[in-house]
């Protein structure tokens, strides 16, 4: 069986109380995401990890990316925390994944009580993978090989996979408070998106905006600074700044892209897009 392993980054430096409320907030932003792109899945969460059953893999994956909080992710294939069970897997995974003549390596991480390290998850299941492939004339090589085998062991359980998807980390809209955006052009749309992946719900003003609602599809829209509105996000540069009266507003002011350049504005922005509207 496949599914998706999701893996955060900054929340787990979080103390334990905190940690848990932005484990919640994060599974209901999965959730909510999934639902947004129509894609049916089952996500569940143990051991600092989300995992993501669904018959879409691929396009659970692509929709879970735009998820802040997620430090990265990887489709892998899950298997038993007995050793000859992960061998078994590992080799048969492999065979479709090495070359004539690839280098490969195994990189294996352990938690929980079992009788073997993960320097002996390393050792075997690349002893399982170079019997299977021996006949590709495949090569042990530690340093730059053509393929990573991962193979990650967590209590009862054991997921192999050879990629790992980085993702957009920050924490979880909606763990920050909210902010109020005014948007009237790119660098504008920049920062309302910068200040979400820092957790702040983001209340816009102006016109509908596609891309945020891409990385947020519960995004209100309001013309209104509410009490509860911790500070207003407005795209000025540095050149620009003299010109801002921020003296007429009585909440903070942030500038997230002051010291970014236009064309660093329109490069990330290009990126950014490119994701959001991925076919």
């Amino acid at each position: 069986m496949s599914i998706i392993l999701a893996r955060y980054a900054e929340i787990g430096l979080k103390s334990t109380p905190v940690r848990v409320r932005f484990e919640n907030r994060l599974k209901e932003n999965i959730m909510s995401m999934l639902a947004a792109d129509r894609i049916e899945a089952l996500v569940t969460r143990k051991d600092s990890r989300f995992y993501i059953e669904s018959e879409r893999l691929e396009d659970a994956l692509l929709s879970v990316k735009k998820v802040f909080g997620i430090a990265s992710l990887s489709i892998a294939e899950v298997c038993t925390s007995d050793m000859d069970d992960i061998c078994s897997t590992a080799a048969k995974y492999s065979l479709s994944r090495l070359k004539e003549n690839n280098t490969f390596a195994v990189k294996a991480r352990r938690e929980g009580n079992h009788k073997y390290s993960s320097i002996d998850v390393g050792r075997e299941a690349g002893s399982a993978i170079f019997l299977a492939n021996e006949s590709k004339s495949v090569k042990v090589k530690l340093t730059e090989p053509d393929v990573v085998f991962y193979v990650e062991v967590r209590n009862n359980k054991a997921y192999v996979f050879d990629s790992l998807e980085k993702c957009h980390a920050g924490l979880p809209i909606g763990t920050q408070g909210k902010v109020y955006a005014e948007i009237r052009n790119d660098r504008d749309v920049l920062s309302a998106w910068l200040m979400m992946k820092r957790g702040c719900k983001v209340i816009v003003n102006g016109e509908r905006q596609p891309i945020l609602e891409r990385y947020d599809p519960d995004i209100k829209y309001g013309d209104t600074i509410s009490p509860e509105v911790l500070g207003i996000v407005i795209g000025t540069s540095l050149s620009e700044l003299e010109d801002q009266n921020v003296s007429e507003y009585a909440v903070p002011i942030y500038f997230p892209t002051i010291g970014m350049s236009d064309d660093e504005v329109s490069a990330m922005l290009r990126t950014i897009k490119e994701e959001a509207f991925r076919p």
